[in-house]
This record gives structure tokens, C-alpha cells and sequence, in this order.
């Protein structure tokens, strides 16, 4: 793991730069559009997998990262999987439709970190796994469960991003204190640069004027608590980031150490499973570790 370790100087900006500084950066179109005649071909369960395998032939991104990722998660298969059709057989509708969001918003999240030294791909699964990880967790506690979920999950870290690009010396200087693990991310980018990647994440969202649930996943992912709207889905967020940051899949940029026991009796928890007897909780806590053990297998062939 690439590590920062030349101390920067840096001046502590106030909040008129910051957000001049934001404005010249560059939007992701990816996350006003994400792909949507494959998303309406796949929301349609029952059509032929020779159309939807068509229209992911349009984009060769979107076909190496299906044929990467159907030959990692099923490396039991005697022989490769090469046609699409066969990879939308074994992987299914609704690994598609995830992937196919993956993908063009992973590529604009690269085109914005290329100047930056940072461990960047570790990162991407830290997205990813957190996107479905999220999805994981909706799907088994009480509430609303839809595709928003994963997008919640996908881009709640990219204030990291925009602060990258933004403010590269404030970024390599942060993760140059980050790293000794002792303090939050949070605490040291409000302390170097003068706010924090999740209120610089919901800011640059709502200049582009994204969806609610995208904002809101990005300002208060650390603390759903304080959220006016979409808390259950927010809390699903932090979840799935504090399980990938204990099981070390990926890197969120933030090192401070979290055991398995702290995502269980965080407040998140409550949240989520408040009114849950203690062996259906047994039995989330049970799914959730599955599906962590999986995930590294699925991130090799995402990303």
C-alpha cells in the first residue's frame, strides 16, 4: 500500500476558497446518468439474455469487467467463461445491473485522482465493497431496499475524491498524519484543510444539483443520526463502511483500527435493528459475515 509520508505545507483554508476551489472541479456525468437503457433493459426481468447481452457489447469497459468478474467469482468453472451470454447467465440481473453502475463511475473517479499518490485502487473497493455491502444490509434488516442503496454506498466517500483533485498538497498532507492510524480522518481534514470530506462531498453534490439520497449518503454517512432524511438507508452506509474497514477489504483512507465488536454496539446498530430479537439479529450478523468473506473474490473482478 503506496504510503504519504513528505510533510506538506499547508495553509488551513476558509470557507470561501474551499468552495471557489470546488467550483473548477470537473462533474461526473456518470452519476447524473448511470448507464440507463441497460438499467431499463434489466428492470424488465423477463427479457432475453441475447438483448441485454447487445447492449453491454456497446461498452468494452462494461464487457471486461462482466467476463473479469463472472471468471473470479466462479473460479470453479472448468472451463473460462469468454461470451457474455454465458456471464449473464451465471451472474444474474441484479449483479448486472450493479456492475453496469460501477463502471462508468469508477472511470470518472479515476480521470479526477491521477495526479495524486494514493493507494486509489484499494480505494475503488472500498467503494465497491461498501455499495455492496449496503445493499447486504438493507436487504436483511426492516426497511425500504432499492437500487438508491448501492449508489448511497458507492459514492459516499467521494468527497476524498473531490478534495484529491481540489486540494492535492492539503490531501497528501492529510493522509500523511492519517496514516499513523491514532485520529479520524474527519478530525484531521477539519483541522488541515478547514472541512471535512463529507461535508466537501455533499457540496460538490448539490452543486451539481445530484439526487437527495446522494448528498445526504455523503454528509452523514459518519453520523445518520443527524440526518433529517433518509436515515435508514445512511445508517446501512455507515454499517457496511465500518464491516469493510474491520475486515481490512480495501482502503477508505481513514486508519484508525475498528474491531467487528465496535460495528456491532455502535449506535448504527440500534438504528437499524432497535426492535430486532437478539437471534434474528444472530442470524443478520451471520449473513453480513458471508457476505464480507465474499467480497474480496467479487472486488478482484471489479476493479
Amino acid at each position: 500500500m503506496a504510503q504519504i509520508s513528505t510533510a506538506q505545507s499547508v495553509t488551513r483554508l476558509g470557507k470561501g476558497e474551499i468552495q471557489t476551489q470546488l467550483a473548477r472541479c470537473p462533474s461526473l456525468p456518470s452519476l447524473g446518468s448511470i448507464n440507463k437503457a441497460l438499467q431499463g433493459l434489466l428492470l424488465t426481468e423477463q427479457r432475453y439474455t441475447a438483448q441485454i447481452a447487445e447492449i453491454i457489447r456497446r461498452d468494452p469497459s462494461l464487457t471486461s469487467r462482466l467476463l473479469r468478474l463472472v471468471n473470479s467469482v466462479y473460479f470453479g468453472l472448468t472451463t473460462p467463461v469468454n461470451s457474455i451470454e454465458e456471464a449473464v447467465f451465471y451472474l444474474g440481473v441484479r449483479q448486472i445491473r450493479q456492475l453496469a453502475m460501477v463502471t462508468p463511475v469508477i472511470e470518472d473517479f479515476q480521470r479526477l485522482t491521477r495526479q495524486c499518490s494514493f493507494p486509489w485502487r484499494e480505494f475503488w473497493q472500498h467503494c465497491i465493497g461498501t455499495a455492496i455491502l449496503t445493499r447486504e444490509v438493507t436487504a436483511n434488516v426492516p426497511g425500504p431496499t432499492e437500487d438508491s442503496d448501492y449508489v448511497a454506498g458507492l459514492v459516499h466517500d467521494i468527497g476524498k475524491i473531490v478534495m484529491a483533485w481540489s486540494f492535492p498538497d492539503h490531501f497528501a498532507e492529510i493522509h500523511r498524519q492519517a496514516i499513523v492510524g491514532e485520529r479520524a480522518i474527519s478530525e484531521i481534514e477539519d483541522e488541515v484543510l478547514g472541512v471535512n470530506h463529507a461535508e466537501l462531498g455533499a457540496l460538490y453534490l448539490e452543486r451539481h444539483r445530484l439526487p437527495e439520497l446522494m448528498i445526504y449518503a455523503a454528509r452523514y454517512h459518519h453520523c445518520p443520526e443527524k440526518s433529517s432524511q433518509f436515515r435508514h438507508t445512511i445508517a446501512a452506509v455507515q454499517l457496511a463502511d465500518m464491516l469493510l474497514r474491520s475486515s481490512k477489504v480495501g482502503c477508505s483512507g481513514d486508519y484508525v483500527e475498528v474491531t467487528r465488536e465496535a460495528c456491532y454496539s455502535a449506535p448504527v446498530w440500534q438504528v437499524l435493528l432497535a426492535r430486532t430479537p437478539e437471534a434474528e439479529q444472530a442470524i443478520v450478523k451471520a449473513s453480513l459475515s458471508r457476505t464480507l468473506e465474499q467480497i474480496p473474490t467479487m472486488l478482484e473482478g471489479m476493479v
